[in-house]
């Protein structure tokens, strides 16, 4: 399992929401490749890069601090956030992204993920954002009536290479993720899952390598590491340790 920290963009500045509220933002660099640099030289493997304000409008509004981003780190970077149509995806892809990070397009169009998958071997991932087991969408503005669950199901034989599954409740609150819907999740598809979400310190790392069978391929990290509940370089050490 790896360690992927979260950098979340909003009008061009490194923020965390609470349970993904744009009105409740705290601001932790107005820099954030000073953040992504730092997230490297701890020893991050990948970082996952989400431009808040593309998921909102649709459209990728902070590209050009995310390609700056991507162009000065050695370490993979996965990208979200307003990615809804092949031009954007190639686009970030094109800079150097090592994945994109498909949300709202999957409930709009599923047959579109199927084609992008095709078109991009390996490097399409799917993020099922949930609130009460049910799809948020637009930057988590809307929930829609369709499970979680059914929706990964639906998925399978795609050619998506992880899905990154939100529990929105937990999301930037330091509450703990749901460790019951990550292993129902993990246990139910046979595609890699990528856990996110309330992370609040080493305790939940070590839940999260408890799951077995086939486990989870990865978790993101965000609130936890700026406020300083989790250390990147220690963190890292116990998933090497397992």
């Amino acid at each position: 399992m790896i360690i992927i920290p979260a950098i979340d963009i909003k009008e061009g500045r490194c923020v965390r929401l609470f349970q993904g509220r744009m009105d409740k933002e705290t601001v932790y660099s107005h820099n954030p490749l000073d953040v992504a640099r730092r997230w490297e030289d701890m020893g991050a493997e990948m970082l996952h890069i989400v431009d808040l304000d593309g998921a909102v409008s649709g459209r990728p509004v902070n590209s050009g601090v995310i390609e700056e981003i991507i162009s000065s780190l050695k370490i993979d970077v996965q990208v979200g956030g307003g990615i809804r149509d092949i031009e954007s995806a190639r686009h970030y892809l094109t800079a150097g992204a090592s994945r994109v990070i498909l949300g709202t397009a999957v409930t709009n169009d599923p047959d579109f993920v199927r084609n992008i998958s095709a078109a991009f071997k390996g490097r399409i991932v799917i993020s099922l954002d949930a609130s009460d087991g049910m799809i948020a969408v637009k930057g988590w503005t809307e929930v829609t009536d369709i499970d979680a669950i059914d929706m990964a199901k639906r998925l399978e034989g795609s050619g998506i290479s992880a899905i990154v599954f939100t529990d929105i409740s937990r999301d930037g609150t330091l509450t703990g993720p749901n460790i019951k819907s990550i292993e129902r999740l993990a246990s139910t598809v046979r595609i890699p899952v990528i856990a996110s979400g309330g992370i609040s310190g080493l305790e939940d790392i070590k839940a999260l390598l408890d799951i077995k069978d086939p486990g989870v391929e990865g978790v993101i990290v965000g609130k936890a590491l700026y406020s300083g509940a989790i250390n990147l370089r220690e963190a890292i050490a116990l998933t090497r340790d397992k």
